[in-house]
């Protein structure tokens, strides 16, 4: 087939190479533009754009998909679908229209529960049993198109970033079984119960919040790994949590209940068991404690 490729973040780069892959014709890949990265903020081209070319596909940035010019180019790869996975920009109607078979995109969770922004971190941090990747129809709304296909998996005790590659991956394969026969996947509308919005992650919920229950903290730790990172203070030094577990223990809320940083929480007590200073690597508590002394009986900040 005939594929105009749109996505942006390391997410979309396992669908674009499934697609090369299967034989598909990659006639134009579209990724947000290049941006300020770095301790010299030179311009930094996507992960989809850096892939797309090593594969020698080329490769468009446009800052808007609204401009009459960009839907005439867009129109013009006469692209018999378009294929989306995390590209970051709004689909007018014209772009929508343009492929023969619509556009179709790679959504990671299992819809209609967290359409939006943020849904592998959403559902890590409400606590789902399951999640997944959604293959659908693109419309006006948001996430709302009929669905071609779900692959689901449990999300038990994995981080954003492990759970993102997982799906990535699945959402590839998904992607290549459905357009080698879309036939066999016909657009099932989504239902109308069930549905949740997945807002975009803001960097202030990253900072533990001690007054809730450890099992929540312990989400929040893997929601936010790697990014933005959920951090406590201490001594006015940030300190991002990177892995912990949940401790039956009684204590006050951000109270350090041992020298081996037990924490207290609203509800039982949360152990860390990688950290990160500012400025440094990632280290084991461990490693931190041989250097760095946080007794038992002072305070954290969240």
């Amino acid at each position: 087939m005939r594929i105009i490729y749109m996505g942006t973040p390391d997410f979309a780069v396992p669908a674009l190479d499934a697609l090369m892959k299967a034989g598909h014709d990659i006639v134009a890949v579209y990724s947000q533009p290049p941006r300020p990265a770095g301790r010299g903020k030179a311009l930094r081209p996507s992960p989809v754009h850096l892939r797309a070319q090593e594969l020698g596909i080329e490769v468009r940035t446009p800052l808007s998909l609204k401009d009459a010019d960009v839907q005439a180019a867009f129109a013009a790869l006469e692209a018999d679908v378009a294929v989306v996975a995390a590209y970051g920009l709004i689909l007018p109607r014209a772009i929508l229209d343009a492929p023969r078979q619509g556009c179709m995109n790679i959504h990671a969770s299992l819809l209609p529960r967290w359409r939006g922004a943020a849904p592998i971190q959403r559902a890590i941090l409400a606590g789902d049993n399951l999640t997944g990747v959604t293959i659908m129809d693109m419309e006006a709304g948001l996430d709302t198109g009929p669905m071609r296909a779900k692959h689901v998996t449990p999300i038990e005790d994995k981080t954003a970033g492990s759970l993102t590659a997982e799906l990535a991956q699945a959402g590839a394969d998904l992607m290549v079984e459905v357009l080698d026969d879309i036939a066999l996947h016909p657009p099932m509308p989504q239902p109308e119960d069930g549905v949740t919005y997945a807002a975009k992650v803001d960097k202030a919920e990253a900072r533990i919040d001690f007054s809730r229950d450890a099992h929540a903290v312990e989400r929040q730790i893997r929601a936010f790994n790697p990014f933005p990172g959920a951090f406590f203070e201490y001594r006015g030094e940030r300190f991002r949590v990177l892995a912990a577990h949940v401790e039956h223990h009684g204590g006050a809320p951000g109270a350090l209940l041992d020298s081996t940083l037990l924490i207290g929480c609203g509800h039982d007590a949360i152990r860390p068991t990688l950290i990160q200073r500012a400025g440094k690597g990632a280290m084991s508590v461990g490693e931190l404690l041989r250097g760095y002394e946080m007794p038992a009986g002072s305070r954290v900040d969240g």
